[in-house]
């Protein structure tokens, strides 16, 4: 249950009395004293104490929640609060010494779909640009959870959660890019084009950039698999972000045979008669919709280059480069590709709105049933990540 917040009208106006250069400073008298302090502390946040609250919550079973009335909405607020948290390294790589983990990869498991997709959520957070926590989830064998939800869970919301978390999870972490390969992950990533979800379709496709400009031996693989004539069915896509990402994926392609002297990819006509369509359809846009597709331009203008040798039409018709894009082309083999800044959450100036104000982790009413305070009574409250996860 959420406290009441401080009495800010009355802290205000005391500011301004104390603080507005009109009259001399003077001392504080105790009770003024004590009177800020309360105010200031009641709005001040321990973040480690919450952390380990919330761990408690987790490590909680699922029934005995229930039974107190906790509901799945209250348990996706707390996990909303803890990626707050762990949006600062630190207390990310602190998560797992208060055992808060292991019960956060329980919560994989969930019986509620939209919990599994917030768990996988807070996980992405907690590794994205962070080897320290993803060494600590691949101990922890979190890629399993992850992996499963991705390929077989029968929410589509909750598959590109995890596909989210397995991104950001193997990205510059060779383990586990060799653990997603040996788990089969290009055959679910295939699956994953096959979806009809065009968020779903942009992870996958993202990813699939990703592995192909890191490890160029991979192209062999993504072709016996058939991804190509997938790549080319999305690149003619109604959603521009879809069509950018498997233009990518084939350029990468185009690029590895052209150095093998494999032309395979260039040779094929349904390829050819994708750019000639997406040529013809970017003469016909308007204006605005030309600034707005300057990066498909260069790609599909790369892609004709590489495979043809040869520049595209785009540039003889003068829709390459528009007037006043003089700058340099995007770098489009990187820009998916970088973490999202952590400067705003290491910022403690930032205002927070009395909207945004988090909740108290949900507290237990009354007592727990006499087999959950037996083992409370033998965990205790600093239970390490070896407790129980959420089942």
């Amino acid at each position: 249950m959420a406290k009441e917040g401080p009495n800010w009208d009355g802290l205000l106006k005391w500011s301004l009395a104390h603080s507005d250069g009109t009259n001399p400073s003077r001392n504080l008298s105790e009770e003024d004293r004590k009177w800020f302090m309360e105010a200031v502390q009641a709005q001040t946040v321990d973040v480690v104490k919450r952390m380990k609250e919330i761990t408690l919550v987790m490590q909680t079973p699922e029934q005995v929640l229930e039974a107190q009335g906790v509901t799945s909405a209250d348990i996706e607020d707390m996990l909303d609060e803890l990626q707050e948290h762990v949006e600062s390294i630190d207390m990310a790589n602190d998560l797992h010494s208060i055992g808060g983990l292991v019960p956060l990869l329980g919560y994989l498991k969930n019986s509620h779909s939209n919990i599994r997709a917030k768990a996988a959520e807070v996980v992405t957070t907690i590794v994205q640009n962070n080897p320290r926590s993803q060494q600590l989830v691949m101990e922890a064998n979190g890629l399993e959870p992850l992996l499963s939800n991705f390929t077989s869970d029968p929410d589509v919301t909750v598959r590109t959660k995890a596909l989210g978390a397995i991104s950001s999870l193997i990205r510059h972490n060779k383990p586990g890019v060799t653990a997603f390969r040996l788990a089969n992950g290009y055959a679910a990533l295939r699956d994953a084009l096959g979806s009809e979800n065009v968020r779903f379709q942009r992870k996958a496709l993202n990813l699939i950039h990703y592995l192909l400009h890191e490890n160029a031996s991979d192209c062999n693989v993504v072709s016996e698999l058939g991804f190509p004539r997938m790549m080319m069915h999305l690149a003619s896509s109604e959603d521009a972000e879809v069509r950018e990402a498997a233009l990518k994926g084939l350029l990468e392609l185009a690029r590895e045979e052209t150095k093998g002297a494999d032309g395979s990819l260039g040779e094929d006509e349904k390829l050819k008669q994708l750019l000639q369509e997406r040529i013809n359809g970017i003469s016909l846009m308007s204006p605005d919709d030309l600034g707005a597709a300057r990066e498909e331009r260069q790609l599909v203008d790369s892609l004709w280059n590489t495979c043809y040798n040869e520049p595209s039409l785009l540039k003889e018709k003068g829709l390459l480069v528009l007037p006043g894009e003089d700058a340099p082309p995007p770098d489009v083999a990187s820009k998916h590709f970088e973490p999202p800044l952590r400067a705003w959450a290491a910022n403690p100036s930032t205002d927070k709105s009395p909207s945004s104000e988090k909740k108290e982790a949900p507290l237990l009413l009354g007592g727990p049933p006499p087999e959950a305070a037996d083992s409370q009574n033998n965990s205790g409250a600093g239970e390490d990540a070896n407790g129980q996860p959420n089942r």
